[in-house]
């Protein structure tokens, strides 16, 4: 069972997914405090439970997340003329917001974001945490910090470079312009795009697809894709050995060979 502690995020396990949604849609569920501390107790629950095969993360009403809540900045701004005192403040929150980012990076289960709507600033960090994006036709994107005179959190920094490359991803933070669902699939920000009414079924699919695969092989790979840009060749060909031997000892390994040469679909159990 994986519950949250507030209302900020909704949570239903189904079938071995487990979908977490983001619910301030008055706010474009924009990240505050006790969401950030929503989103970290359910991913560590989620890290807890061996029968959840594939997480799907999507927000509320329209939008996905359209970044940080301006208007909880604003109030601390008002609040706290000490800058000292601010920076501290603004340093606690976001330790708790990278806390929640590694931990999905770090979770074993393939996690899917499902994107309509706004998509901007910690919007953005969020959905690059995610392994695979399914957006509606709709949606549209910002990085948006430098409008706010800050530079990126939440990863942002890390991912989007080794998504679109250098120049893009310095063009995407400096300018922070707003580009669509067709633009974000073409510089590699996305997986796919598809009708608004079609996101549901496409994620659904998707999500079904994963929770019904080998759960060890992926989270090896998720793992390995994870450390690769870390590892030098020879430390990511150990790896890549041990990831695979371990999967050498699953029931799921023995089903696929099986299925391989019986010439039939795998029934993978997640063990």
């Amino acid at each position: 069972m994986v519950t949250s502690p507030n209302d900020t995020i909704l949570t239903d396990v189904t079938a071995g997914v487990a979908t977490l949604t983001f619910n301030r849609p008055k706010a474009l569920n924009a990240l505050n405090d006790e969401l950030v501390t929503a989103l970290n107790a359910v991913t560590q629950q989620i890290a807890e439970t061996t029968d959840l095969r594939c997480v799907v993360l999507t927000g509320a009403g329209d939008h996905f997340m359209a970044g940080g809540d301006i208007k909880t900045f604003h109030d601390k701004l008002e609040a706290e003329p000490d800058r000292t005192a601010r920076r501290h403040y603004f340093e606690g929150l976001l330790e708790a917001v990278h806390v929640g980012v590694a931990a999905m990076r770090a979770l074993p289960q393939p996690i899917i974001g499902k994107v309509r709507g706004a998509v901007a600033g910690a919007g953005v960090s969020v959905m690059l945490a995610c392994d695979l994006v399914v957006a509606s036709e709709d949606a549209f994107f910002t990085l948006a910090y430098c409008h706010l005179g800050v530079s990126p959190d939440g990863g942002s920094t890390f991912q989007l470079p080794r998504a679109t490359g250098m120049k893009r991803a310095m063009e995407i933070a400096l300018l922070g312009d707003r580009f669509d669902a067709a633009t974000a699939e073409r510089w590699g920000l996305i997986n796919r795009v598809v009708a608004a009414d079609a996101l549901d079924a496409e994620v659904d699919a998707l999500a079904a697809r994963l929770a019904a695969g080998p759960a060890r092989a992926y989270a090896h790979t998720k793992a390995l894709m994870n450390q690769s840009f870390a590892n030098t060749l020879r430390q990511q060909l150990d790896a890549e050995a041990k990831g695979f031997a371990d999967c050498t000892t699953t029931d799921d390994f023995a089903e696929g060979v099986s299925a391989f040469v019986a010439k039939r679909k795998p029934d993978f159990k997640g063990n």
